[in-house]
């Protein structure tokens, strides 16, 4: 079977190994698409690991089962979780699902024509995905809980207003989550397709981010936002969260600056304006299976955001695609095609 090897960005290798044997508790899946995800580029995070098989937003076909094996058969089309917590420690009790200790095994590099899924991720991390549910539109599941855990802990109501830093793939998400929440939404990005995507997506105001964002936002809706997401890790896209959000408001990195980069908050004005500051890492089960229930449901539509369908030997196309960001937004790769 083929699989890609990643070294870095610019170095994506095709290579051949053979297709695993599941022991009497594991299973094989045959992988049938696998979405790029804005992490998989940045290699800050991603190169201490390698070289690797990267991959983690994708749906699968079971193709053989372990003899234990008994909740998935041959057949099966699944979404599997990159990895699942243990759901009884400190963290996984205060909601930390990502923080848990507790996590050993990981789903294999999804950026291969086969892969073989380990036992806990067979019990917890494992969903069937409904008939009408394609295997591109599973590749969204992930990415989706990710949205929905970061707006769970801005805590996001009907009524507030949200202000998305950068209309990327996940941008459009926290889009779409916030009308379906009900929320007065606000986008901005450098580029004028993407902020087209937004209007489409359902923003209520575009802003161009190269303009005096707060002072077009207070001209738009009448003050600053409740909530700001910064979807991009841009450092100016920092600044304008910090003049953007109104008193008692919350900023949500959802992307982060690399380590190299130094931030300065304005922590005495955050002080008297009860500011809040949140990060949102990865997301948990309840988020999976609800980002589940919402494509399903047709509550979100993704299908407007897959830009690029390619075959497992253009992957490197793909992350060009993915890091240059001008005609993309959701690329994902068909080992098998």
């Amino acid at each position: 079977m083929k699989v890609s090897i990643w070294h870095h960005n610019k170095d994506i290798r095709i290579e051949e190994v053979p297709i695993p044997e599941p022991g009497p508790k594991e299973m094989l899946v045959r992988v049938m698409a696998c979405g790029i995800c804005g992490s998989d580029i940045v290699e800050w995070y991603r190169l201490p690991r390698a070289p690797l098989v990267q991959g983690h937003e994708l749906g699968a076909e079971v193709v053989k089962s372990g003899s234990l094996v008994k909740k998935y058969k041959p057949g099966d089309r699944v979404f599997i979780a990159p990895k699942v917590p243990c759901l009884q420690c400190y963290y996984c009790t205060k909601g930390h699902y990502p923080q848990c200790k507790e996590v050993k095994e990981r789903l294999p590099g999804g950026f291969a024509q086969y892969i073989l899924v380990p036992e806990t991720l067979i019990e917890k991390g494992t969903f069937l995905l409904p008939d009408h549910v394609s295997y591109d539109q599973s590749t969204f599941i992930e990415p989706l809980a990710c949205v929905i855990r970061a707006m769970r802990f801005a805590a996001v109501k009907e009524g507030q207003s949200i202000l998305v830093l950068g209309c990327g793939m996940s941008g459009l998400l926290f889009v779409k989550l916030g009308r379906l929440l009900q929320a007065e939404v606000v986008a901005t990005d450098l580029k004028a397709r993407r902020l087209e995507h937004a209007r489409e997506a359902g923003a209520d105001f575009i802003i161009d981010a190269r303009e005096d964002v707060a002072e077009q936002l207070v001209n738009q809706t009448g003050r600053k936002a409740d909530v700001v997401i910064l979807c991009t890790s841009a450092p100016a896209a920092v600044e304008q969260a910090w003049r953007c959000v109104d008193k008692g408001g919350a900023v949500v990195f959802f992307a982060v600056p690399g380590p190299e980069k130094r931030i300065e908050v304005p922590i005495n004005e955050f002080w008297t304006r009860e500011i809040r500051i949140l990060t949102s890492y990865y997301c948990g089960p309840p988020e999976l299976a609800e980002s589940l229930d919402l494509i399903a449901a047709g509550r979100i539509g993704v299908d407007d955001l897959i830009t690029h369908i390619l075959p497992l030997h253009e992957i490197e196309k793909g992350f060009e695609l993915v890091m240059e960001g001008r005609d993309s937004l959701k690329v994902i790769i068909r080992p098998n095609q």
